[in-house]
């Protein structure tokens, strides 16, 4: 469950075929990555890019959370700035992506969790796994400046979250795979 999400679209008249027009916005969670709708408060002030509580206590903006939404109903101007605020949130929680790569293991014989993230191959792979055997990473710079070769390490995740929000992967590694994905792989 989401605390805390960024507004990704405010439609302060609704949807335009919605029966019962009232102001909403498109959210992408902080934590999971969850993309989700909700109605707004009369009286908020609403921003694009800004961060509004979700959870059960201290809403200020947002009303009631109608739920989870698909990466296609995002409206194009969400799908256009999704870039952004992913690269936003990649970047407020270093450490943990930080983390994730000094701990990335194998998933099979043939398969290693950084073979799934674009822009690395075999010879980045090698160089990271090398470099973090000696000491782990401290942060996106020292990633850098130890492994040149992945020169924008952010621009590297967020690309696979974005990937992972439009539903083109098998393995799900920062989000929440889509509720159909669950139902079919587990029978939910």
């Amino acid at each position: 469950m989401e605390d805390f999400a960024w507004v990704v679209e405010y439609l302060p008249l609704g949807h335009a075929a919605a029966i019962k027009r009232e102001p909403m916005v498109q959210l992408l969670g902080t934590r999971f990555f969850t993309l989700l709708e909700a109605s707004v408060k009369p009286e908020a002030t609403i921003v694009i890019g800004q961060r509004v509580c979700v959870g059960k206590e201290g809403r200020l903006e947002v009303e009631h959370i109608k739920g989870r939404i698909k990466y296609e109903e995002l409206t194009n101007g969400a799908r256009e700035f999704m870039p952004n605020i992913v690269k936003k949130a990649i970047t407020e929680r270093e450490k943990e992506f930080v983390d994730f790569l000094n701990r990335a293991k194998p998933i099979s014989i043939r398969v290693h969790t950084l073979d799934l993230l674009p822009g690395i191959g075999k010879k980045t792979m090698e160089a990271l796994l090398s470099e973090r055997e000696k000491t782990p990473f401290e942060s996106f710079a020292d990633l850098h400046k130890r492994v040149p070769s992945l020169s924008d390490p952010v621009a590297v995740l967020s690309h696979r979250v974005l990937s992972e929000l439009e539903g083109h992967e098998k393995y799900y590694l920062f989000t929440k795979p889509p509720a159909e994905l669950l139902e079919r792989r587990y029978g939910r």
